[in-house]
């Protein structure tokens, strides 16, 4: 008998954790999900959670749906709704608690500063989930250049992100990447 955790004991606390940490939202937290259930747990290959995280993305709804597609890939249909409920409930009560407080400091000068120092540093945790990202779904110099292509496209232009996937997606299909 082994005394490793099923799956879904190891998607709770985990996802838990993460929730605490999510400044800026579950996009921030996206390296240290994909090095958990690919680097650690072995759950999935980097290519798998890439492609997790675009459906995910795709999907209508909030950006957390990365935790709950993985949950699901991990422990089913149980194990989706435990790392929904344990990414979102911690932050929202988290989120409640902070907004009552921030609303009481309005007007002073130190809340201005802590606002305009939280924006790199969710800037910077967005930008890594994009590298890990980009570093998962690469399968050769056509994919990379695919891959800063859009990205270039998106950062460059005031088109929705969608035609960047949507082309991406089309060029799959082809075969060309």
């Amino acid at each position: 008998m082994s005394n490793t955790p099923s799956p879904l004991a190891q998607v709770a606390p985990q996802f838990l954790l993460l929730s605490v940490l999510a400044i800026g939202g579950v996009n921030a937290v996206t390296p240290e999900i994909q090095r958990q259930v690919v680097d650690l747990r072995h759950w999935m290959s980097a290519r798998e959670f890439s492609e997790l995280f675009a459906v995910a993305q795709a999907t209508p709804g909030p950006n957390m749906l990365i935790a709950t597609v993985v949950g699901w890939r991990v422990a089913g249909v149980l194990g989706a709704v435990v790392a929904t409920l344990c990414m979102c409930g911690p932050s929202s009560l988290i989120v409640y608690v902070v907004t009552r407080a921030w609303d009481r400091f309005k007007g002073r000068p130190w809340r201005q500063i802590v606002q305009d120092g939280m924006a790199p540093v969710v800037v910077g945790l967005i930008a890594s989930s994009g590298w890990i990202l980009a570093k998962g779904a690469d399968a050769g110099w056509k994919t990379a250049v695919l891959t800063a292509g859009g990205a270039l496209l998106v950062w460059r232009t005031r088109l929705n992100p969608l035609w960047a996937l949507g082309v991406a997606a089309a060029l799959g299909v082809a075969g060309v990447v």
